[in-house]
């Protein structure tokens, strides 16, 4: 729940109008890992990858005025599956064929985000440079160790692009210590260049003899990847630091998502994702006590993805829970996070994903530009 969502001690990099709430020169990085338990009908496989989250730098230039500096995966790709069902062209061919799908890759952003806040009122904007390459492979391989010929098409798309993103965030002091934050964000559609390179190779290997050649090699074709429009709206209730609650609502309108000026058929028209959640500190000042100073939490989340197959829609939810461990006497804090989560059905030949995800990170603080008061 990141829409309205601000701390003084740590960077919320998903609505850049946050930044002007730090008060000190804030140093942040992360990991993340995941589990995934892949079930049809009849079957079921398990896999899972970790990687890099994100490496922020937020630094607090006056009252009124926040930067952040950051460095995040958006998309990682990742697959590789084998087909083993003969199709008719096989049998005429008189060979047993595997046909293998794989693919790897990510889509990165670097970006330089900054906001100005007066009475309350916070309006940011994060602008940077979205960059990746990914790759995807379809093989076809016999079988046969004695003789065999396999071929292999491979498809490379490297792409990049300017990349920007609004926030707005408003602060209001209540009734008894209680504090209403109210904050949204908004990307618009916005393309990146891209670069897609095609080539085909086949082979052939008897005993002790391999022969490989590239057959065909596709002119380089430049395009454009239109991504779509994305929007969220976010409410809290805060008591000072004991605790706070909240909701999000996040859309996304893939139906103006375009791959080269091609619809994608496995996109939704849009999604969505509603978020509840909260937090508590017993005690942020105890002194005699670790676990008081410590933030506990737990979220749940449904909504839709953006995947749209056999004409079915794909749910999501899940349960998170995490904290933030403080260090001795510091407003340092190290965060970890659980999510347990379903994605799909096993209705109409489909999937299900079943997962666990793991995030770790810390936050480090500093002071920058503030003037000592004694020399």
């Amino acid at each position: 729940i990141s829409s309205a969502y601000e701390n003084p001690y740590t960077i919320n990099a998903d609505n850049p109008a946050s930044f002007s709430f730090l008060r000190l020169t804030t140093y942040e990085a992360g990991a993340e890992g995941d589990l995934h338990t892949l079930r049809s009908s009849n079957t079921s496989y398990s896999t899972g990858m970790a990687t890099l989250s994100y490496m922020n730098v937020g630094i607090p230039v006056g009252k009124h005025v926040g930067l952040c500096i950051g460095l995040k995966p958006l998309t990682r790709v990742y697959y590789n599956l084998a087909d083993t069902n003969s199709r008719p062209e096989d049998t005429l061919l008189g060979r047993q064929v595997i046909h293998s799908f794989s693919g790897d890759g990510s889509v990165n952003l670097a970006y330089l985000g900054g906001a100005y806040q007066y009475k309350g009122f916070s309006i940011g904007i994060q602008v940077g440079y979205m960059f990746g390459h990914i790759d995807n492979y379809g093989r076809l391989i016999n079988t046969d160790t004695t003789y065999s010929y396999n071929s292999t098409i491979a498809q490379s798309t490297g792409l990049g692009g300017i990349y920007w993103k609004a926030g707005l965030l408003y602060e209001t002091k209540l009734y008894r210590n209680y504090t209403l934050h109210v904050g949204g964000t908004l990307i618009l559609q916005q393309s990146l260049q891209a670069k897609k390179n095609e080539y085909w190779i086949a082979s052939y290997s008897a005993v002790d003899t391999f022969i490989s050649d590239t057959t065909y090699n596709a002119q380089a074709t430049r395009g454009t990847i239109v991504m779509p429009m994305t929007y969220s709206f976010g409410v809290q209730l805060a008591k000072n630091d004991k605790w706070m609650v909240g909701v999000d609502y996040t859309g996304t309108k893939w139906s103006q998502f375009r791959n080269f000026g091609q619809v994608d058929s496995a996109l939704a028209g849009s999604n969505y994702r509603v978020s509840l959640g909260g937090e508590v500190t017993p005690d942020a000042t105890s002194l005699h006590s670790f676990w008081s100073r410590v933030t506990y939490r737990v979220g749940f989340y449904y909504g839709t993805s953006n995947i749209y197959l056999n004409n079915t829609t794909q749910n999501q939810y899940g349960l998170t829970f995490g904290g933030s461990l403080p260090f001795h006497r510091s407003t340092d804090h190290i965060h970890f996070a659980f999510d347990f989560g379903k994605l799909g059905t096993t209705s109409n030949s489909l999937l299900s994903d079943n997962y666990v995800k793991f995030s770790i990170g810390i936050s480090l603080n500093d002071k920058w530009f503030i003037p000592t008061k004694y020399d």
